[in-house]
């Protein structure tokens, strides 16, 4: 019997032993993929950093707890047999029986119940491994909370280290207590209910006792020491931080509760000394339910509703200068220059005569209706797409251009049969991108593209020498390359051939042995990665191909911005850029966003080569201290700034996740008063978006030249209005380039004087007799009217106000830019061109001579040869009068002939009757 017994033994054994296996095959496979996944892409120290930090800490957490927790359960186990033996005594029957068993299954579970919690509260302390080391090369920030005078890095670093420790340490003793002792004490009946009273027995009375006292003198710890620093960053009516309830209620009621939580502790000891523990536990742990519901809820709400709310301003003024300055310091918000403008300037032509960069790089293109344009006009295959628009600037001819591009990437979704040939060993990447003027469109309203088709062709000095994408913003699986297939590269010109090409990049993990392709197999599911014949010796497995999460993953301790954005480099490499923050929500009295945070800094900037997946990190911040100790943390891992390459750092910008952020705070937190901050007497807020618009938030990137200043920028800007008011109070940029990279402008008009914001010149526009006649009759005639966002443009002290209208037909996918709007002040006009409105707008000396042939010129290109740009023709030896003239005319004739062959008469009557009163104006 005994052997039959231990045979089964041994199979239960084994069983489980091969199912743990089978369950952790694939776990061991992912962690050794991920090992030859960072020493690939050379970061290493990430990687190991990480497991070694897990299992050292989780290590020593693992068998610290364990003993103390055992320890605990064999003391509790200590003379139970003996115990076994008094029930008896006292019981008959099958009480014996049941005795034997509890007494056996306390015995044989003490080990693995112990084990079990020890390795719970050692995996929880592992996870926070982080946590832990930033403490230890924890950097000073150099300023100090106004209530403890502690450096922030106390809150930032060393809090949260002491936190974690003394939750696990608290941890361990309330499992050994609730858990592991109590338990074995009922089994063995030294715990129990006698006589409708608790009783305790002697033997277990000192040991309960030890344990509830350390327990109470660890809550008294948590408490003083965590418990009234998180005071600071509490959340109350107009404050964030620490009210005056907080400091002189809650404060003094937590450094009371911890003294009598000490008191309890020597309570227990005293009570189990008296024989009398169970009388003066209840006691003790009514009275801390009573005294903590008394502390944190009862008498601050009672002091909140009569003390400070009818006071809520005197009370509160030196918690909100806290707020403020702290919300200012974290966000960046006390380094935004303020500069003021005379809202009362009225534009003339001469000001936009000589504000030409600007007036060249208004954007007409939206990303989303461009967007959708480029998936119907460049897409070329079903199993391309465009996943985004990015902004970005280059210099075309000599002079800044604003652009915007998109690069055409593989959709592995979309092609026509997904088998594993297809899928991971002929269509591997994408191809090329287009890019184009911002500002551009033919003669049939589509864009200009100055990169375009397939194979990419450029016509201008900027080329694409590597246009194969094999990383992207598109989340595919993985692909094999190169093998004995070759790899799709684009379509042919010549019937249905198709170019192909064999990677020759250093990215991916090399298969070079059975055991890396078995380990991926296990990894993905595949087994054709084993079986496959079409694998070389070369072959190399290329995975997290979606750029943010390949950074994300190879820098797992900083965020990262939503919008990766591609860059041409001067070699004709595609190079995608993204912006890398540190982040907290441990800054004492600083404002929080809606995701929790209330300190963030671009300290980070990363790029991702689309073809190698090479990741290069720079240092942009050297003044964050999150940065500076996570440098000491994995050394040599960011590189200096100055040895960014020259034409990657010309295409750095300003971080929109990060400008959205402080703009929104900065409409409130432009305020510095107390006083006026509590009454939000001069709080803003950012435009209501409109009705129709394609985008809202009116964050955006523009190129303009600056009041008062004298080069063209690439900026980002957004414009506020006063709250619950239409009117603009003023407009914020972060500038872009060289020496001003990352500076902060507040632009303010005079309080005292109106300044037509959007809300209110968008009425307007929606008021134009002309404009509503034309939307109706678009809208009428079976196509969709597409409002572009209304762009918000600043002209030296005074702003223009410039709106596209898209037309795309019903059914159909392909938005055309057909008409610009154009208002400054009162005045409303609608051209099929932005120049055609600024001359009917300004008149004469506009310069529009020049920059309308150019934009012809582009068009007839366009037109000729597939939307491309075209060379600069020179302007005719004519007056500004004149010139601007002739090009409405022209615009006025060829308005006319669209409507003709539309059939709109109304249209066209009206342009008729416009161009009879030009050419009066030019025979004069």
């Amino acid at each position: 019997m005994a052997t039959i017994n231990t045979a089964q033994r041994r199979s239960s054994i084994l069983i489980i032993g091969v199912l743990l296996l089978l369950l952790g095959i694939p776990a061991i496979a992912t962690v050794y993929t991920d090992w030859l996944w960072f020493q690939e892409i050379g970061f290493e120290r990430v990687f190991t950093l990480r497991i070694t930090a897990q299992l050292v800490l989780g290590g020593i957490a693992l068998l610290l707890g364990f003993g103390l927790l055992y320890g605990n359960a064999r003391l509790a186990l200590r003379g139970m047999e003996r115990s076994a033996e008094s029930i008896r005594v006292l019981a008959a029957g099958g009480v014996e029986m049941r005795v034997k068993f509890l007494v056996a299954a306390a015995h044989r579970l003490a080990l693995p119940a112990t084990a079990f919690f020890a390795l719970l509260l050692g995996s929880g302390l592992a996870s926070r491994w982080r946590t832990l080391i930033q403490f230890w090369y924890r950097t000073p920030f150099g300023d100090v909370d106004p209530i403890f005078q502690r450096d922030i890095s106390y809150y930032v670093f060393t809090l949260p280290a002491v936190q974690v420790a003394l939750d696990w340490i608290w941890g361990v003793v309330f499992v050994s207590l609730l858990f592991v002792s109590l338990p074995i004490y009922l089994v063995r009946g030294d715990v129990g209910v006698r006589l409708g009273r608790l009783s305790i027995a002697p033997q277990a009375e000192w040991h309960l006792a030890a344990l509830g006292a350390l327990w109470l003198v660890l809550s008294a710890l948590r408490t003083w020491v965590v418990g009234m620093p998180n005071l600071l960053f509490g959340t109350h009516g107009p404050l964030q931080g620490a009210s005056y309830t907080d400091l002189y209620v809650r404060m003094p009621g937590l450094k009371l509760l911890a003294v009598l939580l000490l008191l309890g502790a020597v309570a227990l000891l005293w009570g189990a000394r008296r024989g009398n523990l169970a009388r003066v536990a209840v006691v003790v742990v009514v009275g801390n339910f009573l005294l903590t519901a008394l502390v944190n809820g009862v008498v601050p709400g009672v002091v909140q509703r009569l003390v400070v709310q009818p006071n809520e301003l005197a009370k509160e003024t030196p918690q909100i200068a806290h707020h403020i300055a702290a919300t200012r310091r974290a966000w960046g918000l006390d380094a935004v220059e303020r500069r003021e403008l005379d809202g009362d300037q009225q534009l003339t032509a001469r000001d936009i005569a000589a504000n030409r960069s600007t007036i060249d790089n208004v954007r007409l293109w939206d990303r989303e209706p461009l967007l959708q344009t480029f998936g119907q006009i460049q897409s070329i295959r079903t199993y391309y797409d465009f996943v985004a628009v990015d902004d970005d600037r280059y210099i075309v001819d000599g002079q800044m251009r604003h652009v915007l591009l998109s690069a055409r990437e593989l959709d592995p979704a979309s092609l026509p049969t997904r088998t594993f040939v297809n899928e991971h060993l002929t269509f591997t990447h994408g191809m090329g991108l287009t890019l184009g003027p911002s500002n551009e469109f033919t003669a049939q309203g589509l864009p200009v593209l100055w990169m375009q088709d397939l194979p990419p062709t450029s016509t201008i000095t900027q080329q694409v020498g590597r246009p194969q994408i094999y990383f992207g913003e598109l989340d595919r699986t993985w692909v094999l390359a190169p093998s004995r297939q070759r790899e799709f590269d684009f379509p042919s010109a010549e019937g249905d051939e198709a170019e192909y090409s064999t990677y020759a990049g250093r990215a991916g993990v090399p298969l070079s042995s059975y055991g890396r392709k078995l380990a991926f197999a296990l990894r993905f599911g595949s087994m054709n990665i084993l079986l496959s014949s079409d694998l070389t010796d070369s072959t190399r497995i290329l995975f997290n191909q979606q750029v943010r999460k390949r950074a994300q993953l190879a820098l797992p301790f900083l965020a990262f911005d939503n919008d990766p954005y591609l860059v041409v480099t001067d070699s004709g490499r595609l190079v995608w850029m993204l912006d890398a923050y540190t982040a907290t929500d441990r800054y004492p009295y600083s404002a929080r966003t809606s995701d929790g945070l209330n300190y963030l800094r671009n300290s980070v900037k990363v790029a991702v080569d689309a073809y190698d997946g090479d990741i290069r990190a720079w240092l942009v911040d050297p003044a964050d201290p999150m940065i500076n100790t996570l440098s000491k943390i994995y050394p040599d891992l960011l590189r200096p700034l100055a040895g960014m390459p020259a034409d990657l750092r010309a295409h750095m910008r300003y971080p929109e996740d990060l400008f959205r952020a402080q703009t929104g705070l900065y409409a409130t937190f432009h305020m510095t008063d107390p006083e006026t901050f509590y009454h939000r007497e001069d709080q803003w807020q950012i435009p209501a978006a409109q009705q129709g618009a394609v985008r809202s938030g009116y964050a955006r990137h523009i190129v303009m030249r600056l009041p008062g200043e004298r080069d063209t920028e690439y900026l980002m800007m957004r414009p506020f209005t006063p709250r619950q008011k239409d009117n603009l109070a003023a407009w914020m940029v972060a500038r872009n380039d060289g020496e001003h990279y990352g500076k902060l402008i507040s632009y303010r008009f005079p309080r005292q004087s109106l300044v037509f914001g959007p809300t209110q010149i968008a009425n307007r526009i929606n008021q134009d007799t002309e404009v509503s006649r034309q939307v109706s009759l678009w809208d009428q005639g079976g196509s969709e009217v597409i409002r572009g966002e209304l762009l918000v443009i600043p002209i030296e002290a005074s702003l223009l106000y410039v709106q596209p209208l898209y037309l795309r037909a019903q059914g159909g996918k392909i938005p055309e830019l057909k008409r610009v709007i154009v208002a400054h002040n009162d005045r409303v006009v609608m051209e099929e061109t932005l120049e055609g409105g600024l001359s009917v707008l300004f008149g004469d000396g506009t310069g529009l001579a020049r920059a309308s042939s150019r934009a012809s010129s582009h068009a007839a290109d366009a037109t000729a040869g597939g939307a491309a740009r075209g060379s600069d023709t020179a302007a005719r030896p004519l007056d500004a009068e004149r010139a601007a003239l002739i090009q409405q005319a022209v615009q006025l004739y060829e308005r006319a002939r669209n409507a003709q062959r539309n059939d709109d008469w109304a249209t066209y009557g009206d342009a008729m009757k416009r161009l009879g009163e030009v050419l009066q104006r030019l025979r004069q």
